[in-house]
């Protein structure tokens, strides 16, 4: 391969990755053809990309883009899998492709610049996507203020049903104190 057709390849991997900073490796080599045209197919759906690449290519744009700690997992065989709207929601969807296909085998991947091998991604897997996140942590901020206003509400419901029952016994005594009242007159 010329020199020139190398840095076309270059870059046009960098224009690809753009701004990525979270990376998986994967090894498909060993799925079929049908097999693998469908999960490319389906993971577009969700924005997710797969690229075949060359790895000294590949090191050579990641090294250049401060991720060169994909490096000990491109060796052999290799797919760079990125996208999707976050790590999490990546890790999950390519996880669950490699339990239902077994050919397919997670290397690693680099996630905010930190390397992490297959067990890593499993785990990350397993963890709850951003939008569960901050969904958590809305439900934790509105809680003591929910739990305020119950307390508030339930006592103070109580205290009204309380006062409301005297003064109605006041309004009932009240009418018999009068009567009494005119007829000692």
């Amino acid at each position: 391969m010329s020199k020139r057709i190398k840095n076309m390849l270059v870059d046009d991997l960098r224009q690809r990755l753009g701004s990525c900073r979270d990376i998986l490796v994967v090894d498909y080599s060993r799925l079929n053809g049908v097999t693998e045209t469908d999960m490319r197919l389906k993971l577009r759906k969700q924005n997710i990309r797969m690229l075949g690449v060359k790895n000294s290519l590949a090191r050579k744009v990641l090294g250049e883009l401060g991720l060169s700690g994909l490096d000990p997992y491109l060796s052999g065989p290799s797919t760079l899998v990125f996208g999707g709207p976050d790590i999490v929601a990546l890790s999950k969807e390519i996880a669950k492709w490699a339990k239902n296909l077994e050919p397919l085998q997670i290397k690693g991947g680099i996630v905010d610049g930190t390397s992490v091998n297959s067990a890593e991604i499993d785990a990350l897997s397993k963890s709850p996507s951003r939008e569960e996140l901050l969904g958590k942590i809305v439900m934790l901020a509105l809680s003591p203020g929910a739990q305020l206003a119950a307390l508030l509400l339930g006592s103070a419901g109580t205290l009204a049903g309380q006062v409301k029952s005297i003064a109605d016994k006041e309004a009932d005594n009240e009418p018999e104190t009068e009567s009494a009242a005119a007829t000692a007159t």
